[in-house]
């Protein structure tokens, strides 16, 4: 899967170490490479001056063999839908160890499906990465959404000689519930509205003495491309957890539903007393990894895809990883504790 292909090229090019994936996306409907995986495998290349080969659309063999990581700025275009957040992903770990500062120009879609939102690469991904003490910015030029794209993010950032590790395991207590509804293009404001109301009625109903913010919002038209519309809502913890619930609105689909699935997917998050949500766990793996130290996170049930990214971070570093249930007072809490010894990756450059 894509997800398979974004960590081990990640950890290639950080490890210098050469990669051959093979039977890529075998079992989709369309197999190989998409343009999504084909662009970011090209800016990981071009990042280190690396060597790419079965670099093509619909191929489902690559093998890559990366140089040094050198910063300054690096374009990848999807040319169509296929998420910014995504590329983002694969590049940001490499960029990290770069031997000056990156600038990372992603074109694709901004609010794509089966992929994380931008909006929530923002709010929740981006202040909680940052433990791992390393700053980022994200500068969102033009939203694009589904099916042509046409999005434009940016991110900057400068390398570091490594990364602490992270202790994420006090879920606190929740002290504030905000997010934003959004629409653009050719669709009206009452329904990023209508989204708005239905989730926080959903909300009500489990959490009835919180202020609720989800503001609903026009995207301008100067700074999106297409139509699109959806919602994302964050819960804020009395210890500086962040845990989200987010969905896309798509034609023939009530707002409302929008709405609720969002609400649905936060209060879901909320329920296992895990300090991270189910989209965030997998996107930490890498960094843990990396770190210097021993890392720990709480978090609900276990998802394939951090078990994924846990079985090919210790294929390619040297890190260390334990998953073991929660010792938790409340027994019906499906908690589990991620530890992970990191390798502690220096860069060579600083």
């Amino acid at each position: 899967g894509g997800q398979i292909l974004r960590v081990c090229t990640a950890l290639s090019c950080l490890r210098g170490l050469p990669l051959r994936v093979r039977r890529i996306r075998a079992g989709r409907s369309q197999p190989g490479l998409r343009p999504q995986h084909l662009s970011g495998l090209e800016m990981i290349r071009d990042l280190c001056d690396g060597k790419l080969e079965g670099g093509e659309i619909g191929s489902t063999e690559i093998t890559f063999t990366p140089g040094k990581i050198k910063g300054g700025t690096h374009i990848a275009d999807t040319k169509t839908a296929g998420s910014v957040c995504l590329l983002m992903q694969v590049a940001m770990p490499c960029v990290l160890f770069a031997a000056s500062p990156s600038e990372l120009r992603l074109k694709g879609g901004t609010n794509a499906e089966m992929a994380p939102q931008i909006d929530y690469t923002v709010m929740v991904f981006k202040p909680i990465v940052e433990k791992f003490n390393f700053t980022f910015n994200c500068d969102i030029k033009k939203r694009g959404y589904y099916p042509q794209g046409g999005g434009e993010v940016v991110v900057q950032m400068s390398p570091v000689k490594e990364l602490s590790p992270i202790n994420l395991t006090e879920r606190g207590i929740v002290t504030k519930i905000y997010g934003r509804a959004f629409v653009a293009g050719a669709l009206p404001i009452k329904l990023a509205k209508d989204m708005s109301a239905a989730a926080v009625r959903c909300i009500r109903k489990e959490i009835r003495d919180l202020y609720i913010n989800i503001q609903a919002v026009r995207e301008p038209d100067d700074q999106a491309f297409g139509t699109g519309s959806g919602i994302i809502i964050v819960a804020e913890t009395s210890t500086g957890c962040l845990l989200a619930g987010s969905s896309l609105g798509k034609r023939g689909k009530n707002s409302d539903k929008v709405g609720i699935e969002a609400a649905e997917i936060l209060l879901r998050n909320l329920k296992h007393g895990g300090t991270v949500d189910e989209s965030l766990q997998d996107q930490l793996i890498i960094f843990m990894a990396l770190a210097k130290g021993v890392s720990r996170v709480k978090s609900g049930p276990i998802t394939l895809h951090t078990q994924t990214a846990i079985h090919f971070a210790e294929q390619l570093t040297k890190a260390k990883f334990t998953v073991t249930k929660s010792e938790e007072e409340d027994p019906s809490k499906d908690t589990y504790i991620i530890e992970c010894q990191g390798m502690g990756m220096v860069n060579p450059n600083l």
